[in-house]
């Protein structure tokens, strides 16, 4: 009976612990999947010498992806996404689905009030990017931000250390 009880307090201790570190991997998870995201749009922009544009739009704990070609010649725009100028590439994929307990927000949620519900993130042929961060952040309270480089079109993966403060790279 005591060994029995022993091993049920300390599986009950251990729980907690393993809920955070669920949470934590479903976090740094999400924010790798939507560098990913953001990286396929590049190669597609590069490989098919077109601009290529990722549609992030937020509505709260619900927030979608989706990726578009520019159809007419002058950069993805959302007035002909909706007029279906502009295709999509694959289906847009709801991020929550994904990723359950994981917003995403637009502007820094630091900051105060979302203002921002939708962001079109451009990649052009050459390879680079409209420069854009956005921020991740789990139930457990870890954050990270996926940041995509102007100049270049790369996207980093940053997580941000309560401890100090700051936001350092993730490899």
């Amino acid at each position: 009976m005591f060994v029995a009880a022993t091993a049920a307090v300390l599986a009950a201790a251990a729980v907690p612990s393993l809920t955070a570190g669920i949470e934590r991997t479903r976090t740094a998870s999400a924010a790798r999947y939507l560098a990913g995201r953001l990286a396929s749009a590049r190669t597609f922009a590069v490989s098919r010498s077109a601009n290529v544009a990722v549609l992030l739009t937020v509505d709260g704990d619900t927030s979608i992806t989706a990726l578009y070609a520019d159809g007419s010649g002058n950069g993805v725009r959302t007035r002909e996404i909706a007029a279906g100028i502009d295709p999509p590439i694959g289906d847009p994929v709801r991020f929550s689905d994904q990723f359950p307990h994981v917003v995403l927000f637009l502007d820094d949620p630091d900051q105060g009030q979302a203002i921002e519900t939708s962001a079109l993130l451009s990649f052009t042929p050459l390879g680079s990017a409209s420069s854009r961060t956005i921020y991740v952040r789990g139930r457990d309270g870890s954050r990270y931000a996926v940041r995509v480089l102007g100049a270049t079109g790369r996207t980093r993966v940053l997580r941000y250390v309560a401890a100090t403060k700051a936001w350092v790279e993730v490899f």
